[in-house]
């Protein structure tokens, strides 16, 4: 479903990603771990278009999408979530989630003034997406609350159903249960779940090694910008270079 082939992301002298080559397979939820500087959020970046790789290519369902911007790659199918969601404070829940959408006829003074039912239609059709995605997540009895009223979780949870009203085939979860209470954590982790079974291909990146364990087949460990191991999430914990990797300081 995605593939990146020997990518490599250089800020001056230091490759933060290196020649990097990788494949997640379709409707699998893939963990990405590895120490701190690794090289993890800058593949996300590059991933998901907010930076350009200096090489390589990276391809979603056999399309190039490197070097794209992110809104296109958005459109195309790929979606990502933030480790520290910053959701619009006094907007409404709904209203930070009706953002997200691609294609709103609204946003044409030109289709709003010509064609007002269209415009309508499809903002009724939006706002039940919308309201059905916040129902999964838990949050639809907040929907007319300002988003600054949500604790850290719940924000990740709003995150979420921006992410799913534009029906994404692959979502990217950047450290789905950093600073998230444990009853909140147990959610979220059941509603990534439940997407997979519904068909939606996952990457995660993660450094709370039970999540990861218990959710994450295959796990993915990469040091030093480039991929160290790949496989079934027991034989990784006990990889002699995954355990070097976080103890023996190999990262940068």
């Amino acid at each position: 479903m995605l593939e990146l082939q020997g990518v490599s992301k250089a800020f001056g002298g230091h490759r933060a990603v290196d020649g990097l080559s990788l494949s997640i397979e379709r409707g699998r939820i893939t963990g990405l771990i590895g120490p701190n500087g690794a090289g993890k959020t800058t593949l996300f970046n590059l991933i998901a278009g907010a930076m350009k790789p200096t090489e390589g290519r990276i391809l979603l369902d056999g399309t190039r999408i490197d070097g794209l911007r992110a809104d296109r790659i958005f459109k195309a199918g790929l979606a990502r979530t933030f480790q520290i969601p910053r959701p619009f404070p006094e907007m409404t829940v709904l209203d930070n989630v009706l953002l997200a959408p691609a294609g709103q006829l609204g946003e044409s003074v030109l289709r709003a003034w010509l064609t007002p039912g269209a415009v309508r239609a499809q903002e009724r059709r939006l706002r039940d997406r919308a309201m059905a995605c916040l129902d999964f997540v838990g949050l639809a009895r907040l929907a007319q609350d300002p988003a600054r009223v949500l604790s850290g979780g719940q924000r990740k949870l709003l995150e979420l159903a921006r992410v799913l009203v534009a029906e994404p085939s692959v979502i990217l979860f950047d450290e789905p249960g950093a600073g998230v209470a444990p009853a909140l954590l147990d959610t979220i982790v059941e509603k990534i779940a439940a997407l997979n079974r519904d068909g939606v291909t996952i990457l995660i990146i993660e450094h709370n090694m039970d999540l990861v364990m218990g959710l994450c087949d295959p796990v993915v460990v990469m040091a030093q910008g480039r991929l160290l191991i790949q496989g079934r999430p027991q034989a990784v914990q006990s990889d002699p270079r995954v355990i070097e990797a976080y103890l023996g300081g190999v990262a940068a």
